[in-house]
């Protein structure tokens, strides 16, 4: 699987300038969330791959994330139902135990950083797992922050990123948007961004440098 999405970076004009970047919270900013779901597992005595199973075969377990992103449900609503889906008797501190395991992407912050130094415009939009987890985010790094339980809208519909694109005060096309989930990835593409597809710190750290014109890797 390459390391960026190709269809976006095949189709980017590399002429255009891109005067604004918007990155994912988790799996970009941080290292990787499916990493701290198997980690999670591990301690809880469940198959390593029991939550990425439990989204890929249970639709309730998927309503129930939507719920959690939008907002219609807080963590106190989500997290007993998830846990008996996992079959775990304890749902208390559920979340913060499935992500306990994240750590900072500090190459990635980096970039971001110095991005927001050189005149780019920021933002981040996450779908979120209640809003606890964002006591960790850098939100210090961002012009504008647009978190799915606050606004009701969640990654790929289209209004999320148009959403963050009218409080930068810029067009979709002007846009680099970086996320490590391919569905997310097409939804900003749809909008008309130049999307990055995040698996690598150092492949997506080149390709921001390709697009903004500007070095980043240093940071």
């Amino acid at each position: 699987m390459p390391s960026i999405a190709s269809s976006a970076l095949m189709g980017a004009n590399p002429t255009h300038q891109h005067s604004a970047l918007v990155v994912d919270f988790g799996g970009v900013l941080t290292t990787n969330i499916w990493d701290a779901f198997g980690e999670f597992c591990a301690k809880e005595g469940l198959d390593p791959g029991a939550v990425k199973e439990l989204f890929r075969t249970e639709p309730e377990a998927m309503r129930l994330l939507r719920g959690l992103e939008t907002g219609d449900l807080d963590e106190a609503a989500f997290e007993p139902p998830f846990a008996e889906l996992l079959g775990l008797a304890e749902s208390d501190g559920l979340i913060e135990r499935l992500f306990g395991g994240l750590r900072p992407d500090d190459a990635m912050i980096g970039a971001v950083r110095t991005a927001r130094a050189g005149a780019v415009k920021t933002a981040l939009i996450s779908n979120s797992w209640g809003l606890g987890i964002y006591d960790r985010a850098p939100v210090d790094l961002f012009d504008e922050t647009v978190i799915s339980g606050d606004v009701g809208l969640h990654k790929p519909q289209p209004e999320i990123y148009l959403l963050a694109c009218e409080r930068l005060g810029v067009e979709p096309g002007d846009c680099v948007f970086v996320d490590d989930l391919r569905e997310n990835v097409t939804g900003a593409e749809a909008v008309g961004m130049t999307a990055i597809l995040h698996r690598d710190s150092a492949a997506t750290v080149m390709r921001l440098e390709e697009l903004f014109g500007l070095s980043l890797s240093a940071a």
